[in-house]
This record gives structure tokens, C-alpha cells and sequence, in this order.
């Protein structure tokens, strides 16, 4: 397959349109990739090294545009960040409690992580007054399931829409420990809470209903904070008040982002292709077990162990693959990986179900409408449920305009749908693919050759 076939144009607007085009003779994906820096791991190294004290020396940051988000609201909180033009970056600390009164709006771009976690942080520094907004995205997308608590252990937070959308202000006090319930399995909602226990005195312990990613208990023990889990209670606790000290920290791949070659290699036919060094924490790998189910060729090599985080690299080669059922537990460990599996579906024997996933619609975008809109357009048989969709697999796709919603994993799933599509497909507002991926098209024309 030639260069020739993917194509970027920008538009007047500086939005982009990709444009792939089903080559002649048939593609094969073949060689080996390495994907950018965890987004979630490199959101909570960029945070606590701020609030630590001393350096933190950060090597294989994601410099998408969602940290840099991160990066500039510390900064103007009185974090020295160095400049994100390298993957190695360096934090002089603040301490914890120390942060700075901003003097404009904090603006967390299109990163919930970064305004969801900071909100924690935010509420527990007494005596100061932030507010914190987003991108038109971002001030559609629900806050009240970290408000809530917050408000519980004492915060003082107001916004639209009864507290619950942004723009928020927030006016930090003096926060009591609480022993939250929460009504969903949610890394973000866990982090907040946890990370405004920080400041506060006593024992903050969040219980949620299934086990949700875990990389912010691992990364603030490794900072010096004193947490401990119970996974059969599936409860986190932390001791407060903590102290934080810098510390070295290596970001591995991001397996959301190497779910798309995952994909891509199992259902483009004569393809092999080796991701190499991605995260392969056990409360992320949910796409790993939902690709097993459905059968694809998927090995783990040269497993090992980097800065407390498990790291593999990941061989796929393109296999049959057969329909499943992706519901309960598993989904909070899949859920932005969700779209992608969607496309796999397609490829797929049978009828494939996903169910309890009603977290995809208050995501960048509504994530099981958008994706069952941009398939079916390609000719897929998705129908659309309240918490998930029903994708009968086989009927070819054909290339056609479809759209990201400005979502950066709509449009990376839609890419990798148009490979094994026929004539022509065109992408609009690709660009969205920056904020967690930014050389995504690059790495693409380079696993096609």
C-alpha cells in the first residue's frame, strides 16, 4: 500500500480531514510500534509532582494536549514545570498546601481527568479561591459525581446547573474525612476523593461497586502517601494529612492507545505487528480478555516490571474473529476502549453485545451514539442500546464522509475502520485524535508502509 492513500487536508476552520483510500491490491499491517505515554499515568505524575516536594523527573510523558493542560493549570498554580517539548520532563514542587491563589481561570482544555482530579486538590486548600473551566466539550460534561462528595467532606463549590457543569468556582476550606460509597466503578471519582484526603485529617475511604483503574493508589504510595486497598472490599483509604517527595517516573504506553493496533492487526488480513512497551495493569487489560474472547492472536512478551507498573510488549497477528458479550465487571477496565472494540465487532462472526457501559454517553462525546451513527453509515448493523450497543458482524464496510464529534477516540476508531473499508473514506475534525495520540496519522502510514 503507497503513501499516496492517507491524505490530511486542513481546513479554513484549522479543522482536519483524513482521507484513507482502500489501495488497489490488499494491505497488510507489519512492523513495530511504540505508542505515546499513558494519559491517566501522566496526568497523576504531572499532578503530584507538583504538589510534592522537591523534583520529580518525569521520562516518556504523553505530550498530548490533555496533560499540557494539566501542566499549565499547576503551573499557574505555582508548580516550575519545564517545557513539554521532550518526553523527559522535570517538576520543581510546591509541597503539599502550599498551592498559589491564581490570578486568571484555571482551564483544563478538553481533559476531565485534569478538572475531575484537580477539583479534589482544589477544595481541600483553605483560605484560597479558584475557578476552573474547559472547552465547550468539557462544560457539557456532568461534575457532580466528584462535587457531591466534595460537598460532603465540606467543600464549598458552586457552577451551573446546580453545582454540577462548569465553569466552577471553588473557595478551598478545611475538609473532614469521609467514607464514600460510590454509586460507580470511576478512577476519577476515586482519585478526586483520594486526593483531596491528602490535606485532610483522618481517614478518607472511597468503596466502589467493581474495581476501576488503580494507577493513582500506586502512584501516591510511591510519592510517600500513606493508602492501603482492600480488594475484596474493593475500598481505598488514605491517611491524612500526607506528605508527597519528588520521585523519578517512567510512563509506559498507553494500552487505550495501543487497543487501536490491536484491533487494526486482527482484522486486516496478513497482518503482524508488535506494540512495543505498554502498561499492562491488571485494572486496564479488559481489552486484552475482550479480544480473547472474540478470539484474536494476541501474545504478551518480554512481560517485566517498570517503576511499578506492569509493562509488555504486545504481538498481534489477524484472525477470525467471533462475537461475545462485554458486560459488567469488565467494563470499567475497557471503557475507553469501547469504540475501538466496536470496530472489531464488526469484524466478527455473529452478533457481539455490550451492556453497562452508559458511562460512553458523558464521555467527549455520547460514545455509543456517535459510534453507532458513524458505522452504520459505513454500513455496519449496530443498533444502539441506553448502556451499550448490538453489532452484528459481517457485512462489509464502505468508505463514506463520516465524523470524530471532535472525540479523539471516535476518530482513531473510525481510521482503523476505514483500512479494511472499501473505496474512500473521509474523517472530518480528525484532529481530535491530538489530545491523547498526536502523531497517530504518522504512526499509521508507518504500519502500512
Amino acid at each position: 500500500m503507497s503513501a499516496s492513500v492517507i491524505t490530511v487536508e486542513t481546513q479554513e476552520d484549522l479543522s482536519h480531514k483524513l482521507i484513507i483510500q482502500q489501495p488497489a491490491v490488499g494491505l497488510s499491517l507489519q512492523g513495530s510500534i511504540r505508542v505515546p505515554g499513558d494519559k491517566s499515568i501522566s496526568h497523576r505524575a504531572l499532578m503530584l509532582g507538583a504538589l510534592a516536594q522537591g523534583e520529580t523527573e518525569i521520562q516518556g510523558l504523553l505530550l498530548g494536549e490533555d496533560p499540557r493542560s494539566t501542566a499549565s493549570c499547576f503551573q499557574a498554580l505555582g508548580a516550575e514545570i519545564s517545557e513539554l517539548n521532550t518526553e523527559l520532563v522535570r517538576i520543581k514542587g510546591i509541597g503539599l498546601g502550599n498551592l498559589q491563589e491564581p490570578v486568571d481561570v484555571l482551564n483544563a482544555g478538553n481533559s476531565g481527568t485534569t478538572l475531575r482530579l484537580m477539583l479534589g486538590i482544589l477544595a481541600s486548600h483553605s483560605g484560597r479561591f479558584f475557578t476552573v473551566t474547559g472547552d465547550s466539550s468539557l462544560r457539557s460534561r456532568p461534575m457532580s459525581r466528584v462535587v457531591k462528595p466534595l460537598q460532603q467532606m465540606g467543600a464549598q463549590i458552586w457552577g451551573r446547573k446546580g453545582n454540577s457543569l462548569a465553569p466552577l468556582a471553588i473557595q478551598g476550606q478545611v475538609l473532614k474525612p469521609t467514607h464514600y460509597n460510590s454509586p460507580i466503578a470511576s478512577a476519577q471519582v476515586k482519585s478526586c476523593i483520594l486526593l483531596a484526603g491528602l490535606l485532610t485529617e483522618g481517614q478518607t475511604t472511597v468503596i466502589e461497586p467493581a474495581i476501576s483503574r488503580d494507577h493513582s493508589e500506586r502512584m501516591l504510595r510511591a510519592f510517600g502517601a500513606d493508602l492501603t486497598t482492600d480488594p475484596e472490599a474493593k475500598s481505598v483509604t488514605i491517611n491524612g494529612p500526607a506528605q508527597l517527595f519528588g520521585q523519578k517516573v517512567i510512563v509506559p504506553g498507553d494500552i487505550s492507545s495501543a487497543a487501536f493496533w490491536l484491533v487494526a492487526g486482527a482484522i486486516v488480513p496478513g497482518s503482524e505487528l508488535v506494540i512495543e512497551n505498554v502498561g499492562v495493569n491488571p485494572t486496564r487489560t479488559g481489552i486484552l480478555e475482550a479480544l480473547d474472547l472474540m478470539g484474536a492472536d494476541i501474545q504478551l512478551e518480554n512481560q517485566r516490571e517498570v517503576a511499578g507498573e506492569p509493562v509488555a510488549d504486545l504481538r498481534v497477528r489477524s484472525s477470525r474473529l467471533k462475537s461475545c458479550t462485554i458486560a459488567g465487571e469488565i467494563i470499567p477496565r475497557l471503557i475507553d476502549e469501547i469504540p475501538i472494540l466496536a470496530v472489531a465487532a464488526v469484524f466478527a462472526e455473529g452478533t457481539t453485545i455490550i451492556r453497562d457501559a452508559e458511562e460512553l454517553r458523558v464521555k467527549e462525546s455520547d460514545r455509543i451514539a456517535v459510534m453507532a451513527q458513524q458505522l452504520h453509515k459505513m454500513g455496519a448493523k449496530v443498533t444502539e442500546l441506553p448502556d451499550g450497543m448490538e453489532i452484528t458482524g459481517g457485512t462489509p464496510l464502505a468508505g463514506t464522509d463520516v465524523d470524530s464529534h471532535t472525540d479523539h477516540r471516535i476518530a482513531m476508531s473510525l481510521a482503523i475502520a476505514a483500512l479494511v473499508a472499501t473505496g474512500i473514506t473521509t474523517i472530518h475534525r480528525a484532529e481530535a485524535a491530538a489530545i491523547s495520540y498526536p502523531n497517530f496519522t504518522a504512526t499509521l502510514q508507518q504500519a502500512i508502509g
